[in-house]
């Protein structure tokens, strides 16, 4: 038997219920026995231990779905060591909970300040698996993080969409896109769209 935790944290983005099912269908597939945990609302789930056992049901129909069926939230990892309002220690309280279900493995699906998290559960001694998601697209060891193509494809459209009012007013459009603190997202959607001319962070 093997038992994997789950969770999602941070913003939400495409693809997040497509990869856990890829995740969950492939070690099915694979395994004669397996169990999987389903931590809610991100980090909050698995350090006040609000989590249940997902079945098979719970992943079928999410291939297209956005968002998360886990839920997600924002916990800064610069937080992570200090106890809650009510003295918990969060990362011994993860730590307690990791092992009560007696998961092989914690499969985590985040960016940037999730991974840094996941790291410290890592250097504490758990089996950790992250997997890199952003619209940002700006994490180390990856060439693409999954969410980006889906935010450059929204991103396009939406200048796609301004372009004939520009053209019958006789005017110039600034779009501002997000991207944190790195240009791909304007990049992308910038060539895509035919803007004249992009401005990123990098030049």
């Amino acid at each position: 038997m093997k038992r994997i935790g789950m969770l999602t944290s941070g913003g939400d983005c495409q693809a997040l219920n497509a990869t856990m099912r890829g995740v969950v269908k492939g070690l099915a597939n694979n395994l004669d026995e397996l169990e999987v945990y389903g931590f809610m609302n991100g980090y909050k789930g698995l350090i006040y231990g609000d989590y249940r056992m997902l079945t098979s049901h719970d992943f079928s129909g999410i291939l297209t779905r956005g968002g998360t069926i886990l839920g997600t939230s924002r916990q800064p990892f610069k937080l992570m060591r200090e106890p809650d309002e009510k003295g918990l220690d969060k990362v011994e309280a993860m730590k307690q909970n990791y092992h009560k279900l007696r998961l092989d493995c914690l499969v985590i699906l985040g960016g940037n300040g999730t991974q840094k998290t996941a790291n410290l559960l890592r250097e504490e001694g758990l089996n950790i698996i992250h997997l890199p998601k952003t619209i940002d697209n700006d994490i180390y060891g990856t060439d693409m993080t999954f969410g980006f193509y889906s935010a450059v494809d929204i991103a396009t459209n939406t200048i796609d969409c301004i372009h004939t009012t520009a053209a019958s007013h006789n005017r110039v459009f600034i779009v501002e896109v997000m991207g944190h603190k790195v240009g791909w997202l304007t990049l992308y959607a910038g060539i895509a769209s035919g803007a004249d001319i992009i401005l990123i962070p990098e030049i």
